[in-house]
């Protein structure tokens, strides 16, 4: 059993919150700069890169206060303050923004390690307890600071780390597999139904080779001859989540239906959800339950679509949009990723910018027509049940991971090297 001492975060690391809002501004933000990561972005194997903020190289001078380095672990500072994100190689230099907090590890302790005993359930219900803030829960440097940890030596943590690092590696090369399946299914999309040189009669590329065009005032654009332009809601069936009364226990105890709030949209594909309701749940609320395959948008803050890959219900800030025997999620989902920059403009609220069902329904849609289609699925489908497949499997890793996680750091299961087997002082 490894030998534990107890010290306070502040013996460790150093811990910074992000700029003031007076500091930086949404307007700030430019297409092409450094990123800066928020708790959108906070994912448990590296950041969530969809519309991830840039900022300009003048705006990362004047806030250089705020980079972040290799082996610095990024906390939510309001809300979800359980959640934290490990710094990689790949994210040096990149900045965090003001709802962020971060925590920079000192030469006493290992960093990954450090990241690995912030993920455990103990602590995560300890930052909970000590968060400030009625409605809304809060952390600032001061109770960081004074965090109290039981750590193993150094050596050990390594140890430890490694372990744990394994199977985060296989995670997060399925991970860059899907990321690169995923580019390659809009890529087919975006030549097809963006460019319109998908193969007709002939093989040849449609509209490069004189395929007939016809004016579209609805989309303001020429499309090719004898496709439809509908309206989404039109087209397909959508509807808005709902939120049963969370004083009624009896929609949320030992319930079994996968309930979806607008932060599981960030993941893509959609494989688990935050919460579950009960039938009663569903009954008594405005949630509708969605079939496995259909494609789900959030409509608060970030404007994110996904695909959830289990029966599931949301809540209002998620508009759910079914596949008919036509379109399939295999089309929905790349055409409402080309609609995000729209759809950001269309945002009204200040405090929690967001778009409204209405704005989602009345997007335009120019319908291919079917054997177009049938032969673009033949193309994509099986990308995207491939994505579907490794995310299930890095599920599996993960809950080994999490399994392994608290034995591992309370010192049941310890682990040996090749050196350690060689040594008979080795715990």
């Amino acid at each position: 059993m490894s030998k534990f001492n107890k010290c306070l975060l502040k013996d460790i690391a150093v811990s910074q919150t992000g700029p003031f809002g007076s500091q930086l501004h949404e307007e700030d933000y430019v297409q092409n700069g450094t990123p800066i990561v928020t708790v959108e972005h906070l994912g448990e194997i590296g950041f969530y890169l969809h519309n991830l903020p840039m900022v300009s190289d003048k705006d990362k001078a004047r806030l250089s206060k705020y980079t972040l380095n290799e082996g610095d672990i990024v906390f939510s500072r309001v809300g979800s303050i359980d959640k934290c994100t490990y710094v990689s190689k790949k994210e040096e230099g990149w900045l965090f923004s003001g709802r962020c907090l971060r925590v920079r590890i000192n030469e006493k302790a290992d960093a990954k390690f450090i990241s690995y005993y912030f993920r455990q359930k103990h602590f995560k219900s300890m930052m909970l307890n000590i968060s400030v803030g009625a409605t809304m829960p809060s952390l600032n440097t001061t109770l960081m600071d004074n965090i109290p940890l039981y750590l193993p030596s150094k050596d050990e943590q390594q140890k430890i780390a490694s372990v744990l690092s394994a199977l985060d590696a296989k995670i997060e090369l399925n991970q860059r597999i899907n990321a690169e399946l995923e580019a390659m299914a809009k890529t087919i999309y975006d030549y097809w139904f963006v460019q319109f040189d998908f193969p007709d009669e002939h093989g040849k590329p449609y509209k490069s080779s004189g395929g007939k065009m016809v004016w579209s005032e609805a989309l303001k654009r020429e499309v090719p001859a004898g496709w439809e332009v509908k309206e989404l809601g039109e087209a397909l069936k959508t509807s808005l989540g709902g939120t049963p009364s969370t004083h009624n226990k009896v929609f949320w105890e030992n319930a079994s239906i996968p309930w979806l709030n607008s932060g599981d949209i960030a993941n893509f594909p959609v494989i688990r959800p935050s919460s579950h309701i009960s039938q009663q749940g569903v009954d008594n609320s405005a949630a509708t339950l969605l079939p496995k395959g259909s494609v789900v948008i959030s409509v608060v803050r970030y404007i994110r679509p996904s695909i959830i890959a289990f029966d599931a219900c949301t809540n209002q800030s998620v508009v759910g949009i079914r596949e008919s025997e036509e379109l399939k999620n295999a089309f929905i989902y790349p055409f409402l990723v080309n609609e995000v920059p729209r759809l950001m403009q269309l945002r009204t609220g200040a405090q929690q910018p967001h778009i409204n069902k209405e704005i989602v329904d009345a997007t335009n849609v120019c319908i291919p027509e079917k054997n177009v289609l049938k032969k673009y699925y033949k193309l994509n489908e099986p990308i995207y049940k491939q994505i579907i497949n490794l995310a299930f499997e890095s599920q599996t890793f993960t809950e080994l991971r999490d399994w392994l996680l608290p034995m591992l750091m309370n010192g049941q299961v310890t682990v040996k090297t090749q050196d350690d087997i060689g040594n008979p002082n080795a715990s």
